[in-house]
């Protein structure tokens, strides 16, 4: 393996192969963008110049520019002969050059020559700037001091910008090493990859026609695919590969759409269920008091341990981060919230402050030292892993309750219809977002940035949390008084799945309001779906028909349990 050094120079090298090829064609050409002579040679002047409108010449820049990342120069250097176009301006090549060679004094001379050409004279100021200050730190990494103190004297401060980063440049004279200064400055020392990120500052205030942005053409390509895939409303599977020949296209198959198995140990209504985060298991809670966890072996679901769970029914179940433990809460008129211990078979703890108390949903924080546990009555508490009660919060009505991404607060539905985030340390609340119907449930996506919600009445609406404005109202959905939990699941989170007093299972994408797919099957309410976060192709739904239903992706184009949109 080549140390860093050797890799530092490879790169190094590459690089002035590629700019000394640029330039070399740059030089080819004249102000106007027309070649003067053929393969060097100023008494072959071409006979003929084919001109190209200025998005083909556009394209063939790019494509120049490719050939020479590639290192397929002659190819280049026929294309510019042919073209007549120009890569790239000869000057800011030159300067490009004198950047990643650390030729400070040239570099600003050529900056001038094109002057003219560069959007504002705030744009110099900031390029000059940033040239200074990379010529200022590696003079102090090369031990000057007298000429670092001078460049920073004489010409940083002379350009009057940006006064507060002049300040913490003067302070990093005194570092005591090299460690030391590039820890200090974040910076990565005088060398090829500092001065590389430096022109790739540089780049944003020098026009394109100029100075091309690096690897546009494959920034382009991967833009484009990336968009195609945005576009598509099932697409659910992880690409390792795609061809630039063909557009992107997925099989509605690859949704989780079909009955894989149906779980029916369960003597009642299931209420709850949600998958572990690793995917291999699979907790299920029912008006039976019974919890459930059920183990993926060989693409089956089997039951390996039973609990009893609270003596009216669980109505939510959470587990650990770690999947250690897991929280179960019962319905209302439940006071008590039990952490059980998945791997031992044992209850773990139990929670219960006060008799009165409707403890009926819970979540983990992210570092699963930490749970909270709240319900309708008007109190919700943090615990840590013994039951032992933290932190309080009276006089809110919790319909739904969710941990923050920021592991510091947690986001409550309340009687109100709104959702609000309170900060267990320092006792503060923000609103967040306000609906005009009950809200009975909501999920948050990974990110932390999405919320959606099952609204009485109205169905599943989505919302924007970090700019508390509605996205989308998804349609179909049937939403009556009672609790049905939604989950985001699929690649990137890019879906919704729902259940509904309709019996059916609802699946959407994110960006459409109609369902791209409905799952039919169960024969009553469905109150929960659950999406396994490491298998995108397997969601769970629970139903008041007793059973639960492990739902994955069609076998043939004969199965039809699924309806497509």
């Amino acid at each position: 393996m080549q140390s860093s050094d050797a890799v530092r120079e490879t790169e190094t090298e590459r690089m002035k192969t590629s700019i000394a090829s640029a330039a070399k064609l740059a030089n080819s050409v004249n102000s106007n963008g027309v070649h003067d002579a053929v393969n060097g040679n100023s008494e072959k002047a071409l006979s003929t110049t084919v001109k190209l409108p200025k998005d083909e010449q556009d394209i063939v820049r790019l494509i120049g520019q490719h050939l020479l990342s590639l290192g397929l120069n002659r190819a280049a250097e026929e294309l510019v002969h042919e073209s007549g176009c120009m890569l790239e301006h000869p000057i800011a090549v030159k300067f490009k050059t004198c950047v990643l060679e650390g030729k400070w004094d040239k570099a600003e001379t050529l900056l001038l020559e094109f002057r003219p050409m560069l959007k504002s004279e705030k744009n110099l100021k900031k390029i000059r700037f940033l040239l200074l200050e990379q010529k200022y730190l590696e003079l102090i990494e090369d031990n000057k001091e007298i000429d670092a103190l001078t460049c920073l004297r004489n010409e940083i401060t002379s350009l009057k910008y940006s006064i507060d980063r002049v300040h913490e440049l003067s302070g990093l004279i005194m570092c005591n090493n090299k460690e030391d200064l590039r820890m200090q400055a974040s910076w990565d020392g005088k060398g090829v990859l500092s001065r590389q990120k430096l022109m790739d500052k540089l780049q944003g205030f020098i026009p394109p026609t100029l100075l091309l942005p690096p690897n546009r053409l494959r920034m382009l390509l991967r833009q484009a695919m990336d968009l195609h895939r945005e576009r598509c409303l099932i697409h659910n599977t992880k690409i390792t590969e795609e061809s630039l020949l063909i557009d992107h296209s997925c099989n509605r198959h690859n949704l989780p759409c079909i009955t894989k198995q149906i779980l029916t140990d369960h003597c009642d209504e299931v209420w709850y269920l949600q998958f572990s985060h690793d995917g291999q298991k699979l907790a299920t809670g029912s008006k039976d008091t019974s919890i459930i966890i059920w183990k993926l072996n060989n693409g089956k679901f089997e039951k390996v341990q039973k609990f009893q769970g609270c003596s009216d029914g669980v109505s939510c179940l959470a587990w650990s981060p770690d999947d250690k433990y897991l929280l179960a809460c019962g319905p209302e008129n439940s006071s008590d919230a039990t952490i059980l211990n998945v791997e031992t078979g044992e209850t773990h703890c139990r929670v219960q402050n006060h008799t009165e108390d409707q403890l009926m949903m819970g979540d983990w924080a992210k570092d699963g030292q930490k749970f909270v546990v709240a319900g309708p009555k008007g109190q919700f508490y943090e615990c840590n892993l013994n039951g032992t009660v933290l932190e309080s919060w009276d006089g809110v009505r919790v319909q739904g309750l969710r941990y923050h991404i920021d592991g510091k607060s947690v986001l409550a539905a309340d009687t109100h219809m709104r959702i609000k985030s309170y900060n267990l340390e320092d006792r503060t609340d923000l609103f967040v977002l306000q609906e005009d119907h009950p809200i009975m449930s909501f999920d948050l996506c990974k990110n932390g940035r999405y919320a959606v919600l099952n609204i009485s009445g109205q169905g599943l609406h989505l919302w924007d949390i970090k700019t508390s404005c509605l996205v989308r109202k998804f349609r179909g959905v049937k939403q009556g008084n009672f609790a049905i939990h939604s989950c985001f699941g699929g690649i990137d989170d890019s879906f919704v799945a729902s259940g509904s007093e309709d019996h059916e299972v609802y699946i959407f994408h994110v960006r459409h309001e109609s369902p791209v797919a409905v799952l039919s099957g169960h024969s009553k309410t469905v109150n929960c779906v659950s999406w396994n976060s490491k298998e995108a192709s397997i969601i769970a739904s629970a139903s008041d028909d007793c059973t639960v239903r492990i739902w994955g992706p069609s076998d043939s184009d004969n199965e039809d349990e699924c309806t497509y949109f």
